[in-house]
């Protein structure tokens, strides 16, 4: 079988992309492998999502924030623009001086670009882009990267690099199309490994609907849980609280190892 390293799982806000990728980093953690979780969703609710203490996620500032080390490494300030400044930043100790361990799984925080959309060039998304470049290419770690319904973070360098774009889908016909927006915008990159996974799947009906219509294959569902709204009502990690989540995400990372064999 062959080893899937690269996992990027994306989706809008509140479909579930965020418990998905703490699921999975969980199980490939349990199973003796190193796994860096990497928040690079605005939301940032993959710490929770984990159940890492306060606080120690507390001590995870998001590297988009850090203006002494974007200064240090690009040569410009967060939010300058126009003028000089590095486009291959030094990042290569960023994940082991700025994340932090827990339970097998090291946590990082990329951030956000605040200013000028997807397509800034400025000091933070040299730095960031160049970050997620050393991580998907030279870093050995198994990684699980939780982004927005986007691929700001990638670029055509990298696509070959990941091993597989997740798409988080709810039942329902406005929600795939941002299944079939997210597989445009990977291919535009050159990803072509892209696959959906239904969440808040009440019954049959609906997963029959999400595998009829989806425009990606699909490697399985979460059902709707009243498991995963108590663990986020009380702020407590998905794996812990939610058995019958984590033995439908078991059949999710199988269906993936599958396609790869």
């Amino acid at each position: 079988m062959a080893q899937l390293n690269k996992i990027a799982i994306s989706g809008k806000g509140g479909v579930g992309k965020t418990t998905l990728a703490a699921l999975m980093a969980h199980i490939y953690a349990e199973r003796g492998q190193s796994v860096i979780a990497i928040d690079a969703d605005a939301a940032g609710g993959l710490a929770e999502a984990l159940g890492l203490p306060a606080d120690l996620a507390a001590q995870v500032t998001p590297i988009s924030e850090m203006e002494d080390l974007i200064y240090e490494r690009t040569g410009a300030r967060p939010g300058e623009s126009g003028g000089f400044f590095s486009l291959n930043p030094r990042v290569d100790d960023i994940p082991d001086r700025f994340s932090i361990a827990h339970r097998g799984i090291r946590f990082l925080r990329l951030g956000t670009v605040e200013s000028g959309g997807s397509g800034c060039i400025c000091p933070e998304s040299s730095l960031l882009r160049a970050l997620v470049t050393h991580l998907l290419l030279y870093n050995k770690e198994m990684l699980i990267l939780d982004m927005e319904a986007g691929v700001e973070h990638l670029g055509r360098a990298t696509a070959q690099a990941v091993d597989a774009f997740i798409a988080v889908v709810e039942p329902g016909r406005r929600s795939l199309q941002t299944a079939a927006s997210v597989e445009k915008l990977a291919g535009d990159i050159g990803i072509k490994r892209v696959y959906a996974v239904g969440n808040k799947v009440r019954d049959e009906k609906d997963g029959a609907f999400i595998q009829e219509n989806s425009p990606v294959p699909v490697l399985g569902y979460l059902s709707t849980n009243p498991e995963l709204t108590e663990a986020d009502m009380r702020g407590l990690g998905v794996f812990d609280a939610a058995p019958h989540a984590v033995e439908e995400a078991r059949e999710i990372v199988a269906a993936l190892e599958a396609l790869k064999a």
